[in-house]
């Protein structure tokens, strides 16, 4: 069995921005951008997806324009790094109209092609999902590590320098070897961008309970994360999440969360099951991670409402998701580390139906 204690230590160094760092200019608002043809037959309808992105940034930033929207946080000289989510496999991934309207966002605020670096913490699963293949002439494609392991302390892709440090090991490794008991930043993020637009799905997941923004980020560019949730009753995502998303490094360069919520899965998470997903035809925006998945729970947990299941929260296992306890708390205690908005009263949530 893993070993584990309440205290966590972390160690970054990067500067908090003041401007754009967590929770960013705009803690607590969400913008939700819903179109009901956005998705048709299961195919993301591109120029829709377009004016969908263009009103959620010029909602959100309440710029004059949508080249505007995206000068609030881009411009020439940025290099832009855009962290997508293709864990839910090939049925339920980042979209390429979603990714390739995002890039033309950052075109039109100066950001060179050869300034955005498309990212994923396994290329394999990328590849698999064919996000490698949709990108734009001069956009790049990185990961961190070339595919999934059970060992996940490989170091090539990682930065020595920035680090979670928390009293959690796996199985065999040694409680007093300092390396196995540290998740490292990806250097794509320390390293090779100024800064990151986080592309989560709205997804159940069942150790974690969703997977949307903040698990985005604290599973997908930190190496030894499976030491997490080995087992169903050895499950520590409630303080793993926000202990590795509260490092300076988070904090001052993920600077937009973009969330894609055209298709969902509501149950049996993180993988994309067709019998649990459905079309919320949604696109959130905002700055604020914590307001974003709080949101984004509720909205999961209606949908579980509708077709008779408990909330996340007070769900028990069964044969889809065999976790004990699903821990949505890490969204709560990433407010109490000030990563953003998790009272309801401070939440601000617009909703824009287009059609």
């Amino acid at each position: 069995m893993a070993a584990a204690a309440t205290a966590t230590m972390s160690q970054s160094k990067a500067v908090v921005s003041k401007n754009l760092g967590l929770p960013g200019p705009y803690p607590g608002r969400v913008i939700a951008i819903e179109h009901p043809g956005c998705i048709i037959t299961d195919v993301y309808q591109k120029e829709t997806i377009q004016q969908m992105v263009q009103r959620g940034m010029t909602e959100l930033t309440q710029a004059p324009s949508w080249q505007d929207a995206w000068r609030t946080f881009f411009e020439k000289g940025d290099v832009v790094g855009l962290k997508v989510c293709p864990v839910g496999g090939p049925k339920l991934s980042s979209d390429a109209s979603v990714l390739r309207s995002v890039i033309d966002g950052l075109n039109a605020a100066g950001v060179t092609n050869s300034n955005i670096i498309v990212f994923n913490r396994y290329r394999q699963e990328a590849v698999e999902a064919s996000i490698d293949k949709w990108l734009p002439e001069g956009v790049h494609f990185d990961a961190a590590s070339p595919a999934y392991n059970e060992w996940q302390l490989d170091m090539e892709g990682y930065d020595e320098k920035h680090y979670m440090e928390m009293a959690l090991i796996k199985p065999k490794d040694s409680p007093t070897d300092v390396h196995v008991r540290r998740s490292y930043v990806a250097k794509i993020v320390t390293q090779h961008v100024n800064k990151v637009i986080n592309l989560p799905v709205l997804k159940h997941h069942q150790s974690a309970g969703v997977t949307i923004c903040l698990k985005n980020m604290s599973h997908g560019c930190v190496n030894n994360v499976n030491r997490s949730h080995l087992t169903p009753t050895n499950n520590a995502c409630g303080i793993f999440i926000p202990s590795v998303v509260s490092l300076p490094v988070f904090r001052e360069k993920f600077v937009l969360q973009i969330v894609d919520a055209v298709k969902a899965s509501y149950h049996g998470g993180p993988p994309g099951k067709p019998r649990f997903m459905w079309e919320p035809k949604t696109l959130f925006f905002g700055t604020d991670p914590v307001a974003l998945d709080k949101t984004g729970l509720r909205v999961i947990d209606e949908k579980r409402a509708e077709v008779g299941m408990e909330s996340i929260a007070l769900s028990k296992p069964d044969s889809e998701s065999h976790y004990l306890n699903a821990q949505v708390e890490h969204i709560e205690i990433a407010g109490m580390l000030q990563l953003g908005m998790f009272d309801d009263k401070k939440i601000h949530l617009k909703r824009i139906h287009m059609a």
